[in-house]
């Protein structure tokens, strides 16, 4: 049963929160990330990018960086920036995006839970990524992104969100990119109860994003145990920072992909060649967006394409039912040669919030083709969870981010 607690917050003052919350460290690339520091000096992604400090062409995983981040966190609550929580408390978190909202709960989970797959995972991490945020969650002594996690809707913990939405927010701003952003806190003893009796009942959680962050958390947590043979299991360190979303609170966007060449196909023999594993549908300069599972898009020389998958060798199996993994096993891999997407240079990948005009401008520029995608649903998340299995690469595009800044956990 999961055990998803409440914690002592070290979070922004509500004047400044709107400046201080920053998109996760993930989403910018070196350059951008230090052009949103210039813009914005209280931008918590200097603690999240510290690299942003330092030279251009200093190493981005020095020392130093985990150490400058650590003593940017600090500064910032010396200077009374970041404030710290009376007492241990949950935080409802909600979030609009073209005016469709969800909700979570904010709390920390459990790293055994982790260990002992309540909570599940539907992707392989890389240690190399991995090791930068251990390294900087270990230096910092505290975990400053959450985790993305969902669960199967629960009644008594939707009761408890409505109510406490009804009272003032902490925070409620909305961010450049048009995101509104409110935060209530959760502080009554009775609420904390319920909450902690109702995760205890649930078997299973999802990690909806963030699987690096998590393993990194983990990793953290039993490098300290080891080093604390004592320890009772109630130490902060043996939790991570998450945001819980019930299932019927999220949508998952489509993850879409660009492809650099028809690996020496002419387009005719090409389009041929796709014939077998699908039916083509031409539509002229008309953008096609999937509108069902099973149905692609394919944007090639200025022209669109309906595909659609051939009932016969579609699978039933969980994973390879998926539509990226259709996309995959009979067009990627045998007939444009790219075997491991996680590698190969000839494919790149394009979320679903920068829309279909997109794909054209790649396939129109540094590109040659591009394909849409109907996206992976949150049932398929769990099924393919529960079942111990891993969804292929970019399988899913989450939106709207959760911000980085508002909620900081300490190890100790």
């Amino acid at each position: 049963m999961a055990r998803i607690r409440p914690f002592q917050a070290l979070r922004p003052r509500e004047d400044v929160a709107s400046k201080v919350a920053a998109l996760p460290y993930d989403v910018y690339n070196r350059e951008e990330a230090l052009e949103e520091v210039k813009k914005e000096p209280l931008s918590f992604l200097k603690v999240d990018r510290a690299e942003t400090q330092f030279p251009e062409d200093f190493n981005p995983y020095d020392p130093q960086v985990y150490q400058k981040a650590k003593d940017i966190l600090q500064a910032m609550t010396e200077e009374g920036i970041l404030i710290r929580e009376e007492k241990p408390c949950y935080y409802i978190y909600e979030l609009t995006m073209n005016g469709r909202a969800q909700t979570g709960l904010v709390g920390c989970a459990a790293i055994d839970d982790y260990l002992n797959d309540v909570i599940k995972k539907h992707e392989l991490t890389r240690e190399d990524k991995e090791q930068d945020r251990i390294n900087h969650v270990d230096v910092c002594n505290a975990q400053t992104g959450p985790i993305f996690l969902a669960y199967r809707s629960q009644a008594r913990i939707n009761e408890v969100t409505e109510r406490v939405k009804k009272e003032k927010p902490l925070y409620d701003f909305t961010a450049v990119d048009g995101v509104k952003h409110i935060v209530w806190i959760i502080s009554e003893e009775r609420d904390i109860e319920i909450i902690a009796t109702s995760f205890a009942g649930i078997e299973s959680i999802y990690i909806a994003d963030g699987h690096h962050r998590t393993a990194s958390a983990v990793k953290v947590g039993l490098k300290r145990r080891a080093e604390n043979p004592a320890y009772t299991g109630e130490e902060e360190f043996n939790f991570f920072l998450s945001v819980l979303f019930p299932h019927d609170q999220l949508m998952i966007l489509d993850y879409n992909r660009v492809v650099k060449d028809l690996n020496g196909l002419t387009k005719a023999e090409f389009l041929e060649r796709l014939s077998k594993p699908f039916l083509l549908e031409e539509l002229g300069d008309t953008p096609y967006k999937p509108n069902v599972k099973g149905n692609f898009g394919l944007y090639l020389e200025g022209t669109w394409y309906k595909l659609t998958a051939r009932e016969e060798i579609r699978s039933a199996d969980p994973v390879e039912a998926l539509d990226v993994s259709f996309l995959q096993n009979h067009l990627l891999k045998p007939i444009l040669q790219i075997i491991d997407i996680r590698t190969d240079k000839r494919i790149d990948f394009v979320g679903g919030i920068r829309g279909l005009k997109e794909l054209e401008k790649r396939a129109n520029s540094d590109m040659k083709c591009a394909f849409s995608l109907y996206p992976t649903s949150i049932q398929e998340l769990f099924t393919i969870s529960d079942a111990g299995l891993l969804m292929p690469p970019k399988s899913t595009w989450f939106e709207p981010k959760l911000r980085s800044g508002l909620f900081i956990h300490e190890l100790e």
